[in-house]
C-alpha cells in the first residue's frame, strides 16, 4: 500500500484547525483518528525529526499522496472547509510542438507553468516525493506516463518534443558532470538500466528542447542536470508529463500542479500542438484543465447500498463534506460535481463510499441477514474429513497439490501410458496443461522437490481428480481420490500396507488385496485394493525406473484409492 512522509509542522501549518496538545502521543492518537476518514494510519512517527509515516489502505486517491492533497482532503472532515477546492489559471505564451514521429513511441504531453512559488526543503522534498508515488502507479514505472520539472527561468520557449537517434546528441544528465549520448545514458545512469527497457525496443528516442536547442530532459530517463535541477532558489517552474495514455498524462499534470498550488504559486497554462497531418483526436490542446464534471447519483440507490435512510439534503451535506459540490438536487437525483483531482471517482458507488465515510462506519448498525435455512455440511463432507483425520493419526502430513499439471508429469515420469484426460485448450504456462486424472504423480513430485528434509517422509493428499465422462463426451467427471506415500532407506509394501489396513480397519470396511502388474510399480510388489469385488485402488512399491525419474535417493512405497467409491458405500449410494 503507498505510503508517505511528512512533516508534522507542515502539518500543522496546512491544517490550521487542528487543535494540538504539545503531547507527542496525544497528537498522534487524533491524527490516526482523523485519518480514518481518508482510509489511511499512522505507520510510524519519527520524534527526533517530527516525520510521520502513514499508509493508506487504497491505491487509487493519489491525490491523497501529498501533505497539501491530505490536507485538502481532511479539511472538510474538521469543518475548516467544505465543498471543492477551486484551482485558476492564467493563460501563457508558451507553446510546446510535438513530433509525429513520437506517436508511436510516446506519444502525449502536458505541461504547465508555476510563477512565483517559494520552496522549501521540506516542500521540494514532498514534491519528488509524490513525482516518485506517480510515476510507480499510475505510471506503471514510467511507462504510461513520467514526470519532469524544470527551472522555468533557464528555458526560452517554445518547447519541442521530438525524437533523436541513441547517439546523435550529448547532454549532462541530472546527478553527474560529464555529457553522455542517451545511449550512453541507458548504459552507465542508475535511472537508465532502470527505466531504459522502456525505450530501447525504439530506434528512436524521445527528447525535450528549448528554442534554442538545450535539452530539457530524455523522458521517461532523466532530466539535463543543467534545465532540470530545482533548488530553493528557483521561483519560476516548468512542470511537465509525458505518456502513453492521454487522460492519465493530463489527470498526473493536475495532481502536481494543484500541489504546487497550494504552496502559494501562480499556474498558467500551455498550449500543445500536435501535427496536423497526423492520427492524434485534437491538433491543439491548452494544459492544464481543471474542469470539474458532474455525475448523477441516485438516492433511492445510496440507501439501499448503505441500508440507510438519508434524506436528499443530509446526503448533500455528507457529500460537501467529503470534498464535493452539490449543482442541483431533486427528491430522487443529486448532481454532484467532482473536482478535477479526484480521478478516482468513476461510479456512482465510488461517491457512496465517500458518502457512507462522511456518515461514520461506526454510526451505521448492523443489520444481520435472516436467512430462511440453516446450512451444514455435507453427509460426504464428514467422512472427508475423518479420512483427513485418520491419515494424520497414522503419522501422514498432508499435502496439497494443484489441479493443473502436464502430460509427463503424469504419464513420461510415471513410466505410464496415457489415459484419456481434461486439456487446456489455451494453456499459459508449459507445466499446466490439462488437469490431473490421479494423485500420485503430484505426490512424487513433491517428494523430489523436499530431498533435503529428513527422512522417513511419509505424506498423503486427499483431493479431487478430473477426467472425461464416459457415457457422454461433452461432459466431465469428478471424484475424491487419497494417495498416500513413505519414503526412507527401508520404506517397503509391508509398511504402506499395514496403513492401508488399518485405514480401512477404522472406516469400517473389508477389503482385499490381488496381485497386479502396474509398470509405476515393482512386479511381484504390487497389489489391486478391492472391495466388494470392485477395484479401487494400487498398493506397491514404486519402480526404481520412476524412482530415478523423479531423482529420489530412497525406495518409496504408496498407494492411491478411489476414495468417492467408498463414500459411496457409507452412505449406501450407488
Amino acid at each position: 500500500m503507498p505510503t508517505i512522509d511528512i512533516e508534522y509542522n507542515e502539518l500543522q501549518q496546512l491544517l490550521l484547525n487542528i487543535q494540538l496538545n504539545n503531547d507527542d502521543a496525544g497528537d498522534m492518537e487524533k491524527l490516526d483518528d482523523l485519518l480514518a476518514y481518508v482510509k489511511a494510519e499512522i505507520k510510524c512517527y519519527n520524534k527526533q525529526e517530527k516525520v510521520v509515516n502513514i499508509e493508506f489502505k487504497d491505491t487509487n486517491r493519489p491525490d491523497l499522496w501529498s501533505v497539501e492533497g491530505l490536507t485538502r482532503a481532511l479539511r472538510g472532515y474538521i469543518g475548516e472547509q467544505k465543498g471543492i477546492k477551486q484551482y485558476y489559471l492564467d493563460k501563457s505564451d508558451v507553446n510546446i510542438f510535438v513530433s509525429r514521429e513520437l506517436y508511436n513511441i510516446r506519444p502525449y504531453i502536458a505541461c504547465s507553468i508555476i510563477k512565483n512559488i517559494h520552496l522549501s526543503d521540506s516542500i521540494i522534498r514532498g514534491l519528488m516525493h509524490l513525482q516518485e508515488k506517480l510515476d510507480q502507479t499510475s505510471g506503471h514505472n514510467r511507462q504510461k506516463t513520467s514526470i519532469g520539472i524544470y527551472n522555468l527561468d533557464l528555458i526560452k520557449p517554445p518547447i519541442e518534443y521530438t525524437t533523436v537517434k541513441p547517439k546523435e546528441i550529448t547532454f549532462v544528465p541530472l546527478g553527474f558532470i560529464e555529457k553522455m549520448t542517451p545511449d550512453e545514458i541507458l548504459e552507465k545512469h542508475p535511472k537508465g538500466c532502470e527505466y531504459g527497457h522502456i525505450v530501447k525496443r525504439n530506434s528512436f528516442y524521445p527528447m525535450l528542447f528549448d528554442a534554442d536547442g538545450n535539452v530539457l530532459s530524455f523522458p521517461p530517463i532523466i532530466n539535463s542536470n543543467d534545465l532540470g535541477k530545482i533548488t530553493e532558489e528557483s521561483r519560476n517552474l516548468l512542470v511537465e508529463v509525458t505518456g502513453t495514455l492521454h487522460k492519465t498524462v493530463l489527470n498526473t499534470l493536475n495532481l502536481v500542479t494543484t500541489m504546487l498550488i497550494d504552496r502559494r504559486g501562480k499556474a498558467y497554462s500551455t498550449t500543445i500542438h500536435y501535427p496536423d497531418d497526423s492520427d492524434y483526436s485534437e491538433k491543439q490542446v491548452v494544459t492544464p484543465n481543471f474542469n470539474n464534471h458532474v455525475m448523477p447519483l441516485s438516492v433511492e440507490y445510496t440507501n439501499k447500498i448503505l441500508g440507510l435512510n438519508l434524506t436528499v439534503d443530509h446526503i448533500a451535506e455528507l457529500l460537501e463534506t467529503a470534498g464535493f459540490n452539490i449543482q442541483k438536487t431533486s427528491g430522487t437525483e443529486i448532481s454532484v460535481l467532482i473536482p478535477c483531482y479526484r480521478v478516482d471517482i468513476m461510479h456512482q458507488v465510488d461517491l457512496i463510499e465517500d458518502v457512507a465515510v462522511a456518515y461514520g462506519y461506526n454510526n451505521i448498525i448492523p443489520n444481520w441477514r435472516e436467512l430462511p435455512t440453516v446450512g451444514k455440511a455435507k453427509p460426504d463432507q464428514y467422512l472427508i474429513n475423518f479420512a483427513r483425520d485418520l491419515m494424520i493419526g497414522l503419522g501422514y502430513q498432508e499435502i496439497l497439490i494443484t489441479t493443473l499439471t502436464n502430460q509427463e508429469t503424469l504419464f513420461s515420469k510415471m513410466n505410464t501410458p496415457q489415459t484419456p484426460l481434461i486439456e487446456l485448450s489455451n494453456p499459459k504456462v508449459a507445466t499446466m496443461t490439462c488437469l490431473r486424472n490421479w494423485l500420485l504423480p503430484g505426490l512424487m513430485e513433491f517428494l523430489s522437490c523436499n530431498q533435503s528434509v529428513e527422512f522417513p517422509q511419509k505424506i498423503y493428499e486427499l483431493g479431487k481428480i478430473t477426467y472425461p465422462n464416459q457415457t457422454c463426451e461433452t461432459q466431465v467427471q469428478e471424484d475424491e481420490y487419497l494417495t498416500a506415500g513413505t519414503t526412507h532407506p527401508n520404506a517397503s509394501f509391508s509398511e504402506i500396507k499395514s496403513a492401508l489396513d488399518s485405514f480401512f480397519a477404522n472406516f469400517g470396511i473389508d477389503w482385499q488385496i490381488k496381485e497386479t502388474i502396474h509398470p509405476a510399480f515393482i512386479e511381484g510388489r504390487t497389489g489391486q485394493i478391492i472391495i466388494d469385488n470392485q477395484k479401487i485402488g494400487i498398493i506397491g512399491e514404486i519402480s526404481p525406473q520412476v524412482i530415478e525419474n523423479w531423482k529420489l535417493e530412497n525406495p518409496t512405497a504408496a498407494f492411491e484409492i478411489n476414495l468417492q467409491k467408498i463414500i459411496n458405500k457409507k452412505l449406501n449410494l450407488s
